[in-house]
C-alpha cells in the first residue's frame, strides 16, 4: 500500500513539474521585424516595425502586463523621428515611468531631441 502511494506521489509530483510558465512580455513578431529592418531601412519595413511597436504596446499578454523594458522608448524615439514628436516624447516619458532606472539615460535623450 505504501508502495503504491509513493508511486502515485512520484506521478503527481512529475507531471507538476511539466506545467508551462506563461512568460513575462509578448514579443510576437519583434524580433524578426526589427532585424528585417536593420538589414534593409526600407519605408515598408519602418511600417512593418512600426506596427509592431504598436501592437506590443497595445496588446501585452506576458505575466507582467506592461512592455518589455526599453519598448517605449525605441518605440518613441522611432515615432519622434518620423515627425509624431509629441507621441514619441510621451512614450519615452512613460518608459522612465515603467522603469524608473531608465530615467538617467533616457532623459538625457529626450533634452538632446528638445534642443
Amino acid at each position: 500500500m505504501m508502495k503504491k502511494l509513493m508511486v502515485i506521489a512520484a506521478a503527481a509530483m512529475s507531471l507538476a513539474s511539466c506545467t508551462t510558465q506563461q512568460p513575462l512580455y509578448s514579443w510576437y513578431d519583434y524580433e524578426d521585424a526589427t532585424y528585417q529592418y536593420s538589414k534593409k531601412r526600407t519605408d515598408e519595413l519602418k511600417l512593418k516595425v512600426l506596427e509592431e511597436y504598436k501592437l506590443l504596446t497595445d496588446k501585452q499578454k506576458g505575466t507582467r502586463g506592461v512592455v518589455p523594458p526599453g519598448l517605449n522608448a525605441e518605440y518613441g524615439y522611432m515615432l519622434y523621428m518620423t515627425g509624431k514628436r509629441d507621441e514619441g516624447l510621451a512614450l519615452m516619458k512613460k518608459e522612465m515611468e515603467l522603469y524608473p532606472e531608465s530615467e538617467k539615460y533616457i532623459s538625457r535623450i529626450i533634452k538632446q531631441l528638445e534642443k
